[in-house]
């Protein structure tokens, strides 16, 4: 008895420390913390940027100078305190000006003390401009086919906004004209040369060929100027805050918002339409303005072709490794390569896939078919297409030791039984071992994609721009073009928030362009989640 209660008495301890019960609670709040950490995140992203669509209302400000009073309007982003010279502080309030082409500060601070009235007229718009930004104004009247109308008669807005309609149409043609036509004539321009280099097409062919492409680029560029003219013709005509004339022209123009006057649900129409153009247009104004399409349709793209090209090769290098290759000394040294690979800083993978994608397979591939085009390079340059590649070997890893754990997990008895049913070991790992494996290995697909679609610093050697005006695919033949270079929305929110002209006209924008990456990673990931639960059920039975 003596010896049974010594052995026991390292265990005889209170019945708290005996279940545990401290270490439960503690690793409990460990994970209730780390969750609110990333919800909170999330919210507070979500919030700022949803905010950021949000049409405030314009105050119209009375400003006390040291001799004379000015007039300033704004919408109020923030507040600081400031101490002056005495020591003594003052409490200001930024303000968002717009109408860059009237002054050179967008925001500006405001001691509040200094701050005479503030009103919200309900005259006052806020217009929405392809350069210079947004502008508060007071309109006046508007100007359309050599008649004009007064902000106060009732055609005032039907008038402006079918100006506002043609002017989008006109718009739309002109991009038509310049990014397609334009661009089908120079790119056959350019075949045309190549040939008549290489001596393809005789000589007085080529002069004909090339008269006739001039003849439309002509007339392409007059319709273009009467088009222009045309647009010239209409336009809008207001005052800013403090009585200074602005002029509008169509072409310019995009839209306008009476924000003091609209309601509630004229608000929310509002914010729809904003969220729309967010998602459709390109960037304009060194990005702080205007739509990130490009950046959306890069991040979609990228990540689908290097999630296409990673999982092959990655699935079948964990097959030879569980299934065929023996385990010995090699195995384990290949295993302790794989996943010391995952820990490898990812700017690494992006210097090696700039020298071993972009300058000797790229620059081998011109060589090989585009001689005539060097020395202009064709694939020797970063692009989409050496991008996925680059990521698709920083994501592999993860792969290759998801799928090792899938298939480990089949358990023996289901392959013992395929082999006594007749059949081979690649049929056993083809219809048994990979089916029953399916949903692990989709949840290594879900995890690089995951961290692919997130990762910047190896993009910004082998492919990804500020701005690309062309997308990797369109409706120009051969529709598909992996050598150009893309938009991705995680450098857009490293360009807004590290490299834009103006920093404080780029935090909406980087708040929005965060939220939407992250949409479009949960999305991306609920899609392959639902994918493998399907798989699970269907060969749970088959599996266990």
């Amino acid at each position: 008895m003596s010896e049974k209660s010594t052995i026991s008495q390292p265990f005889a301890t209170t019945g708290r420390s005996r279940k545990g019960e401290p270490w439960v609670w503690l690793t409990a709040a460990g994970l209730t913390f780390g969750v609110l950490m990333a919800l909170g995140l999330f919210i507070l992203i979500c919030v700022k940027g949803v905010a950021s669509f949000w049409p405030q209302r314009i105050e119209l400000l009375e400003i006390k100078g040291d001799t004379t009073r000015q007039i300033a309007a704004g919408i109020p982003s923030q507040e600081r305190l400031r101490k002056d010279a005495q020591g003594v502080e003052h409490e200001e309030l930024q303000f968002f000006h717009g109408n860059r082409d009237l002054q050179a500060e967008a925001f500006r601070y405001y001691d509040r003390s200094q701050i005479v009235r503030s009103t919200q007229p309900q005259e006052m718009w806020w217009v929405e401009r392809s350069e210079n930004g947004t502008a508060f104004i007071f309109p006046k009247q508007v100007e359309s086919d050599g008649k004009t109308i007064q902000a106060g008669d009732p055609a005032f807005e039907p008038t402006l906004d079918r100006v506002l309609k043609k002017g989008r149409e006109v718009r739309s043609r002109l991009r038509q004209i310049e990014r397609k036509e334009i661009g089908a004539i120079s790119r056959e321009m350019e075949a045309l040369n190549r040939a008549e280099r290489s001596r393809e097409v005789a000589p007085g062919l080529a002069a004909e060929r090339r008269a006739t492409l001039q003849q439309e680029f002509e007339r392409l560029q007059k319709e273009t100027a009467e088009m222009r003219a045309e647009l010239a013709k209409s336009r809008l005509l207001g005052s800013s805050a403090d009585g200074r004339e602005m002029v509008f022209p169509v072409e310019t123009l995009l839209n306008y918002f009476p924000s003091n006057r609209a309601g509630f649900f004229e608000r929310v129409a509002e914010m729809v339409r904003r969220m729309s153009n967010f998602l459709t247009e390109d960037p304009r104004q060194a990005n702080t303005e205007g739509g990130v399409f490009p950046a959306i349709f890069g991040t979609v793209i990228m990540t689908l072709v290097m999630s296409l090209m990673v999982t092959p090769f990655g699935v079948i290098a964990a097959i030879y490794l569980r299934e065929y290759a023996t385990q010995g000394m090699l195995v384990q040294l290949v295993r302790i390569c794989v996943n010391n690979l995952a820990g490898v800083p990812s700017i690494v993978f992006g210097v090696f896939g700039l020298a071993f994608f972009v300058y000797f397979v790229g620059g081998g591939l011109d060589q090989w078919l585009f001689a005539d085009k060097l020395p202009t390079p064709t694939y020797g340059t970063p692009g989409i297409l050496w991008a996925s590649l680059t990521l698709a070997l920083l994501t592999l890893p993860v792969i290759i030791v998801a799928t090792e754990e899938a298939l480990s997990a089949v358990p023996r008895g289901v392959r013992e039984a395929a082999l006594a049913c007749g059949a081979s070991k690649w049929q056993m790992i083809q219809r048994v071992v990979l089916p029953a494996s399916m949903p692990g290995i989709l949840t290594g697909v879900i995890l690089a994609m995951a961290r692919g679609a997130g990762e910047v610093a190896p993009l910004m050697l082998v492919g990804v721009v500020k701005l690309a005006p062309s997308l990797p695919v369109d409706g120009i033949a051969p529709f598909i073009h992996p050598e150009r270079k893309f938009m991705h929305l995680g450098f857009h929110i490293y360009d807004l928030g590290f490299q834009s002209p103006d920093a404080e006209a780029a935090k909406p924008a980087v708040f929005a362009t965060a939220m939407l990456l992250i949409i479009i990673v949960v999305a991306l990931n609920l899609t392959a989640i639902l994918i493998r639960n399907r798989l699970k059920k269907r060969f749970a039975v088959s599996s266990f």
